[in-house]
């Protein structure tokens, strides 16, 4: 039962499942998953540590883009999975490498059933890029809900990144029904509650 005081937080708990470079290797599609994507260089990974608490369950790469299979982790059972996308638009891929990252994270939105919920993340000095904006049409287009994380918020002034946050809600204000904001910081661990509680209404726990 969630306390009135504390955001309960089952990731901490989270295991490695398998890895697919295609939706057709992914384990049945049956149960919650929720997906986390950005660019190559938005945090991602270190968001993933800082949410489960476990330093290397995602493996921060210094050269950004070198992931490119889709990793899945176990929330409590299999019932319940994280979804670790690849990232995209990292500018030393090569393009037809950047083409089927595209098209395997367009194929995973549009057909996966148990996918209830998309976090997007975006690095907060520079976001809204266009393929992240494709990233929220593709979701918006099967009616799933985002979660827009806007990463390394401690590279910004408290007002700075408020301003952002109400910047991107404003972008996305005639949608604010399946969108929603927040600031987020891996090296600060800011951020990381409000993180769980939309992840935990997604997974209903």
């Amino acid at each position: 039962m969630k306390s009135n005081t504390m955001v309960y937080n089952p990731y901490s708990q989270a295991t490695f499942l398998k890895s697919a470079a295609k939706v057709e290797q992914l384990p049945e599609d049956t149960g919650f998953e929720v997906a986390f994507a950005g660019r190559s260089n938005a945090g991602k990974s270190s968001a993933l540590n800082c949410l489960t608490g476990i330093r290397q369950l995602a493996r921060i790469s210094k050269t950004p883009g070198r992931t490119q299979l889709i990793n899945l982790f176990t929330v409590g059972d299999e019932t319940r999975r994280l979804v670790d996308l690849p990232g995209y638009g990292y500018a030393k891929v090569p393009m037809q490498v950047k083409l089927d990252w595209q098209k395997n994270l367009a194929h995973y939105l549009d057909v996966r059933k148990s996918l209830r919920g998309l976090v997007l993340l975006m690095d907060i000095r520079h976001p809204l890029k266009e393929l992240d904006q494709m990233m929220v049409n593709w979701a918006f287009d099967r009616e799933l809900p985002v979660h827009i994380l806007l990463t390394k918020a401690d590279k910004l002034s408290r007002g700075q990144a408020q301003s952002t946050v109400l910047l991107v809600r404003k972008h996305y204000e005639l949608m604010h029904d399946l969108l929603t904001v927040q600031s987020f910081s891996s090296l600060k661990k800011q951020g990381v509650d409000a993180l769980i509680d939309v992840m935990n209404r997604w997974f209903e726990l």
